[in-house]
């Protein structure tokens, strides 16, 4: 017998996947997520150089200072910090996606929760970005010594002078958005999602290379700190911790939604029922059952066909009623 496609669902249930309520679910949060990075930059100013100056002092102190050198070798030689910037103003915005695409298409049954996580870890991103607003490398007064490798080098690319955003737009975007760095972050689970669910052997070598890769990029264009990453790391396991309570809880706000529509259908239901017992058969009228294993359609009568029995054989009668019934 050949299978039938069954619906694909999540771990948790839920309905049929579709693309195209995925696509809304995306602008929905890349709205919400842009709108979190524009009101952050009101918090910015002082207050942001300040933050990225204490993340600096404690990076010295545990002597963890390694963007320093890593800018050094980015700006000193451009067939390493071009590439870089590609790198960081591209990949971001295309594996992630690239990703989320192919679980869709092929690991349906895991996608839910990938995408669940994902999200979970954005948003606590975006709390970062609106609570703590920090001051990247690259903007720190030029006496500190970093370089701004995608300035240096933005006019080999389509980038501006104002982080990875296209050039013209960067009033945009949000240069204080640096704590967390979802650019480790995301690339993190793009990691994890190839290690896991990859088949191939080079989506293990990605695996491990793309986010050890970005890491080292995003510091060597003075982009992030190395305390960025690594709090990117952790807003990546958080996001994990969320996953299933996140998935509860949606789940939670569609049956209440869902609940809202069961009385008008209830009501539907019940009138049928009514018309049916008006009519005295206790069948619905929609396939009234109106004779022995015949079902008509609605408002069809046929009358009960009743089926002929044999007369019983007549009793041995006296020789009396015999001539009375031969002179009948």
């Amino acid at each position: 017998m050949p299978q039938t496609d069954a619906p694909v669902t999540g771990a948790t249930g839920g309905s049929r996947l579709r693309w195209w309520t995925e696509l809304l679910l995306i602008a929905v949060v890349y709205a919400l997520y842009t709108a979190g990075r524009m009101i952050a930059r009101t918090n910015a100013d002082q207050g942001a150089i300040d933050h990225g100056l204490a993340i600096l002092d404690v990076e010295r102190v545990l002597h963890l200072d390694v963007e320093e050198p890593l800018n050094r070798i980015f700006t000193a030689h451009l067939w390493i910090g071009l590439p870089a910037d590609f790198w960081y103003a591209t990949l971001h915005y295309g594996v992630t996606p690239a990703i989320a695409v192919w679980l869709f298409r092929t690991r349906p049954q895991v996608y839910r929760d990938a995408r669940a996580w994902l999200l979970a870890a954005t948003f606590i991103g975006l709390i970062g970005f609106m609570l703590l607003p920090t001051c990247p490398p690259r903007l720190l007064p030029a006496d500190h010594g970093f370089v701004d490798v995608m300035k240096e080098f933005s006019s080999y690319g389509w980038w501006g002078g104002e982080a990875s955003a296209p050039r013209g737009l960067g009033g945009m975007t949000n240069q204080y958005a640096a704590m967390p760095s979802l650019h480790v972050g995301w690339a993190l689970w793009c990691g994890l999602m190839l290690w896991r669910h990859g088949r191939a052997p080079w989506t293990r070598v990605a695996a491990i290379g793309y986010p050890l890769i970005t890491t080292i990029v995003v510091m060597g264009t003075a982009n992030h700190y190395l305390l960025d990453g690594i709090a990117g790391v952790a807003v990546t396991g958080l996001g994990l911790l969320l996953t299933r309570p996140s998935l509860w809880l949606a789940d939670v706000i569609k049956d209440r939604l869902t609940a809202r529509l069961v009385p008008v259908q209830g009501t539907v239901q019940g009138t049928a029922a009514a018309r049916s017992t008006s009519t005295g058969t206790g069948h619905d009228i929609g396939s009234a059952i109106v004779g022995d294993g015949c079902q008509t359609s609605a408002g069809e009568r046929i009358p009960r066909q009743r089926k002929q029995r044999a007369e019983p054989s007549a009793r041995p009668a006296d020789a009396g009623d015999g001539a009375a019934a031969a002179a009948r």
